[in-house]
């Protein structure tokens, strides 16, 4: 199993702390509130530890559990103590209106973070196309983008680990359109499903029969 470290103290680091204990990974919870990450890790169990923030993670993969205009600083100010890591961004930039990204150029959080980073840690997208109470209760598809196919394929065993299915959409560019589907799911929620209860996935048709 993997050795992960969640940087984020909010729903979604409880949501995959929870999904990373059960599935037999090693989980460190690190936040600026060292007694609010202590409770995480109390609430989590399974051997799970705390921390101390700005310091290097215990884990080879750091997820970033953070709100989107957090994640670049936050891997800046780490700096050198993520190098050799595979980071993780899990955050949505949508716009004050939810029906749009909070950046206009071609691009996402992830390559933002990526050109802060040490050269040595990789990036990858993945779980911003899931609602939290679906990653909760359901088995939804992550999808995940990264330059970095070794660290892809970790990121891979750590969500098989979750019981989910990871699906590769390419390269870090692809991040910028992981993040325009986490728009759609929003709008779907807003309006063609009228609820959180739902995630994206792929369907698989079985191929043609041949004559």
């Amino acid at each position: 199993m993997s050795a992960i470290s969640i940087i984020g103290t909010g729903n979604m680091a409880r949501t995959i702390g929870a999904r990373a204990v059960a599935g037999g990974n090693t989980v460190e919870i690190m936040g600026r509130d060292r007694a609010k990450a202590a409770d995480v890790a109390q609430a989590l169990g399974g051997g799970t530890t705390t921390g101390e923030w700005g310091t290097a993670p215990a884990g080879d993969i750091v997820i970033m559990a953070l709100l989107y205009d957090g994640v670049v600083p936050v891997v800046a100010r780490y700096g050198d103590a993520l190098a050799g890591k595979v980071v993780i961004d899990i955050s949505n930039p949508f716009n004050a209106t939810f029906d749009g990204l909070d950046h206009r150029e071609e691009t996402s959080i992830a390559q933002r973070a990526a050109t802060v980073a040490p050269q040595s840690t990789s990036l990858v997208k993945a779980f911003n196309t899931v609602f939290r109470q679906v990653l909760e209760k359901g088995r939804p598809d992550i999808f995940l983008a990264g330059d970095d196919a070794q660290a892809k394929k970790d990121v891979a065993v750590f969500v098989e680990s979750l019981g989910l299915r990871p699906l590769d959409v390419g390269g870090l560019k692809m991040a910028h359109w992981l993040e325009g589907a986490g728009v759609v799911t929003v709008g779907l929620a807003n309006h063609g499903v009228g609820n959180l209860d739902f995630s994206l996935s792929i369907t698989e048709l079985p191929a043609s029969a041949t004559t």
